[in-house]
């Protein structure tokens, strides 16, 4: 099975190819992710967990592709059958918390990117309904959500185990939203 972990950071995930732009993150492949697809139209799996928000809806000079046109470029790395697995900021459950709370420093990050590093900023985020309808709209099927804990990577503390409080995993509110979807 070729299964691709995109934007991974520092979080390697056993038997998957971890791809990223950073060299300086040491990734089993460097190569921009939303190029993936001129090196693959064959993967099983494709792991995004929070780099779709790092792109507009229209094009800039800074960010020349929109996150629409990363999806199409994912989708045709996929084979027929194949599984995309998303992990997203959770907008509904950002505001919901933060309404509950009143605590925007919580909650920054999901809106607007860590700011860390160059395209360490968010663009762009989703609901489930939102989300669904554009990966519908874009050729993938069976669109649903996914718990973290029943995947071969649920070992990993990625963004798609994020809660607030931070790391409560038992009584905080999960603020991604996970969502897989299968190509058509």
């Amino acid at each position: 099975m070729i299964k691709l972990n995109l934007g991974c950071g520092d979080r390697k995930l056993h038997g998957f190819i971890n791809v990223d732009a950073r060299e300086d993150v040491k990734p089993d492949m460097v190569c921009d992710v939303t190029k993936i697809h001129e090196k693959y139209n064959n993967a099983d799996l494709i792991y995004a967990c929070h780099v779709l928000e790092h792109f507009p809806t229209q094009p800039f000079p800074f960010q020349p592709l929109t996150w629409k046109q990363v999806l199409t470029n994912w989708h045709a790395a996929l084979k027929p059958g194949g599984t995309l697995r998303l992990s997203v900021p959770d907008i509904k459950a950002a505001c919901e918390y933060y309404l509950k709370t009143n605590d925007f420093d919580s909650v920054r990050a999901f809106f607007y990117g860590g700011q860390k590093y160059d395209f360490d900023f968010h663009y762009h985020g989703w609901s489930f309904e939102t989300l669904e309808k554009e990966l519908v709209n874009l050729g993938f099927r069976d669109v649903k959500t996914y718990d973290w804990k029943s995947t071969e990577h649920f070992y990993v503390d990625d963004y798609s185990q994020a809660y607030l409080p931070h790391m409560d995993k038992t009584n905080g509110k999960l603020m991604s939203l996970n969502v897989e979807a299968t190509k058509l």
